[in-house]
């Protein structure tokens, strides 16, 4: 693995705006929905697909608390550039739920939710060279010493 000042980030005074940005965006959402789930949820009783999605969760009584406190680590996670590309892998999952709901019930909220999928996959992008080392074959050198040396058990 490279050492920590030869990772690069590719764009980086653009992916520096985008990070903030998003970190920014996850913080404050995070918080915000962390009030909701101790304050109680505004969730209509309305037929279509979003409200009885919404209605669900809040019966859980759990899950909008713990999905903000995520929300919020990872933004402020984010703020630190030694910790920004842990933040943007852990904010993958949340992005591409929340593209995947804005695509498929909530069309009215596309306006937030693709320039918040859009930004994580650009970091991820920007970053890739932090994340290389996971999809590297290992060498003969490195699994060699991991087993303790040519004369291991």
């Amino acid at each position: 693995m490279l050492p920590l000042e030869q990772h690069s980030v590719q764009v980086p005074r653009f992916a520096l705006v985008v990070r903030l940005l998003f970190a920014l965006f996850l913080f404050g959402t995070g918080i915000m929905t962390i009030g909701l789930a101790i304050n109680g949820y505004p969730v209509s009783n309305s037929p279509d697909d979003v409200g009885q999605f919404m209605l669900a969760l809040q019966k859980t009584g759990y899950l909008i608390l713990w999905v903000g406190l995520f929300k919020t680590v990872t933004g402020g996670l984010m703020f630190f550039p030694r910790t920004a590309p842990l933040a943007i892998l852990m904010s993958l999952p949340y992005a591409f739920n929340i593209l995947l709901y804005v695509t498929f019930f909530a069309h009215k909220y596309l306006v937030i939710g693709l320039p918040d999928f859009a930004a994580c996959a650009f970091l991820l992008y920007c970053y890739f060279d932090w994340y290389r080392p996971i999809f590297a074959r290992p060498t003969s050198i490195a699994t060699t010493e991991l087993a303790g040396g040519e004369h291991a058990l």
